[in-house]
């Protein structure tokens, strides 16, 4: 799986970093959202499909992957 995201649409709410913080941030700067791994392990797929769906504005796209097939991706 790849994570792409919309920093621009971003209103760092935070939902994606509570959800799987092994793979995103929010920036010191702004408080949008920072990719950590844009290529998470397996083990972490199934958090960051979660992150994806609760993003209030749908920043997270998912590309490729069994969760993002589960996830009904790209996810945004």
């Amino acid at each position: 799986m790849r994570v792409v995201i919309d920093r621009e649409r971003c209103q760092g709410a935070g939902m994606c970093v509570l959800t799987a913080p092994a793979v995103f941030d929010q920036s010191e700067e702004d408080g949008r959202v920072v990719v950590l791994d844009p290529e998470p392990a397996p083990a972490l797929e199934a958090a960051v499909a979660r992150a994806a769906q609760l993003c209030p504005n749908g920043v997270i796209s998912l590309l490729g992957g069994s969760a993002a097939s589960s996830a009904g991706a790209p996810t945004g």
